[in-house]
């Protein structure tokens, strides 16, 4: 939807431009500071406006190669990043035991409440023999 947006703006902005350009054809003289041209008014506007317009492509183009390739080195760098965090990771969920989700529940609230139960039974029951 936006690059139909953008295409109707430049289909627009190129309508003017010629519509302006059509109207605008008497003689005009152009110092280029080395030399003086007289030439119709109809092609300063329309080359004007073709070199302005290539010019803002080749910027939009040069600024998109370097984003993409900004894009490719960090891609790079988080493989790199996730590569040396394997054996890291691995190491870590060895050496923590059976208990290595650590912040994940590992009994359910019925199973935790069963073994509380127990627990506070076989107290009691301790206590009674003492």
């Amino acid at each position: 939807m936006k690059s139909q947006g953008m295409l109707i703006s430049a289909f627009a902005f190129a309508l003017v431009i010629a519509i302006f350009a059509v109207i605008n054809v008497e003689q005009v003289e152009v110092n280029f500071m080395f030399a003086k041209t007289s030439t119709p008014l109809i092609l300063v506007i329309l080359v004007s406006t073709l070199l302005g317009g290539l010019t803002v492509g080749l910027f939009g183009m040069l600024r998109i190669f370097k984003l993409q390739r900004q894009v490719k080195t960090l891609e790079k760098s988080v493989a790199e990043q996730a590569e040396q965090s394997e054996p890291f990771e691995a190491t870590f969920a060895s050496d923590a035991g059976p208990n290595a989700n650590a912040g994940t529940a590992l009994v359910s609230d019925t199973q935790w409440e069963e073994e509380s139960a127990d627990n506070g039974n076989a107290l009691v029951e301790k206590d009674r023999k003492e």
